[in-house]
């Protein structure tokens, strides 16, 4: 199929969607330290990399229109974040388990986020102690007649910049922190191109799963993100689902949702259905599948042996929240050491705009864990 006509009819949907916000409502099914090396990726991304896509909650700064699938994007694809030069208060550093050597948390954003929303999240591993490597998946990306080569081969240089970063010094260990299906796929990519690397690999000492993951090939899901992602703030993916509205305090977490949830307009209607038929057809080209399926096996059997955390919420209505609970029994089933936290009514990925003091005090407590874990 050609990519021209597909961006065509996905703009003219989500155009539609935005110019009748207030239509009737139709159901939606919800889905689903630290130098750096001396270059830089610069990404694209496409349907196989990109399963289950996603957008921030918040609104999109400085536009007017809902989106513009094709205008350009100056942010690049890495950035690099050294930590202070004192992080001594790290409680990952010192003379632990690393051995006295830096930490680097691997920041995997979910689609159309920005370097400037990553940062956020930089910033609390900054204080501390912890670098950041930043990576992003602009939306304009997804439209290509390649089927996601360029993106793996910016995932590939993305891996290369983190081995290269570990080998300047063996002490040196890792944190990956992923937000959305986007951010876990692009964590299961890089996972595969470090199979050959286990003495990289032995140094992860934790994953943050942020509002994910999906591990089936539901194009449901990946139609509500891809929604989201183009829509932004104009998407009623954004809110939060009316699940979430049953109790004031669930697992010491203030529920804070207004009874006034945003409904889909006609035109989202139309967007979702259109893209789930567009990714019907998409996801089952062999190539495609065949990737999607090396990369999702990774993460389901393959994963390294360090604890999991996953953040998530009842309120998501991009990726279903019992999705995220099947996959940690299964990893729990693996023997693999899991952790969650639940935030019943944030939004996809909004937990920690909408719960700040929460969402540090869990990441403290997850980084104690972490310096449990034995590293080469």
């Amino acid at each position: 199929m050609a990519a021209a006509p597909s961006a065509r009819l996905l703009a003219a949907a989500a155009a539609a969607a935005a110019g009748h916000r207030r239509a009737a409502f139709c159901r939606v099914l919800p889905a689903a330290c630290c130098s750096p090396p001396p270059f830089r990726g610069r990404a694209s991304l496409s349907c196989s990399a990109a399963a289950s896509l996603s957008a921030p909650s918040g609104p999109a700064p400085g536009h007017s229109a809902p989106f513009n699938l094709l205008s350009p994007d100056s942010d690049p694809f890495i950035e690099w974040d050294p930590p202070p030069q004192d992080s001594a208060g790290s409680p990952l550093g010192g003379a632990g388990a690393a051995g006295g050597g830096a930490t680097l948390v691997v920041l995997l954003g979910w689609l159309g986020a920005r370097q400037k929303h990553l940062r956020r999240y930089a910033d609390l591993y900054r204080e501390r102690g912890v670098g950041a490597v930043r990576f992003v998946v602009p939306v304009r990306e997804l439209v290509g007649i390649d089927l996601g080569r360029r993106v793996e081969r910016r995932v590939a240089d993305l891996s290369d910049e983190i081995a290269a970063w570990c080998d300047a010094d063996r002490r040196r260990t890792l944190l990956f922190h992923t937000f959305s299906n986007t951010g876990w796929l692009a964590y299961g990519a890089v996972l595969e191109n470090l199979q050959s690397r286990d003495d990289i690999t032995e140094r992860i000492r934790g994953c943050i799963i942020d509002s994910a993951p999906v591990l089936e090939i539901r194009p449901e899901v990946w139609a509500a993100g891809f929604s989201a992602a183009m829509l932004k703030k104009n998407s009623s993916m954004t809110g939060p689902a009316a699940e979430s509205l049953d109790g004031p305090i669930v697992n010491g977490t203030l529920n804070k949702v207004s009874s006034n949830l945003t409904q889909p307009s006609w035109g989202e209607c139309f967007l979702l259905s259109t893209l789930q038929k567009f990714f019907e057809i998409v996801l089952h080209v062999p190539d495609v599948n065949k990737r999607l399926c090396k990369v999702l096996s990774v993460l389901s059997d393959k994963q390294p042996s360090c604890p999991q955390f996953y953040l998530y919420s009842s309120a998501d209505r991009v990726i279903p929240a019992n999705c995220v609970e099947s996959f940690m029994d299964l990893q729990r089933s693996l023997g693999r050491s899991v952790f969650a936290h639940n935030f019943v009514s944030s939004p996809h990925v909004d937990h920690y705009r909408s719960f700040p003091h929460v969402y540090s005090a869990k990441i403290d407590e997850f980084l104690k864990i972490c310096t449990t874990v034995k590293v080469s």
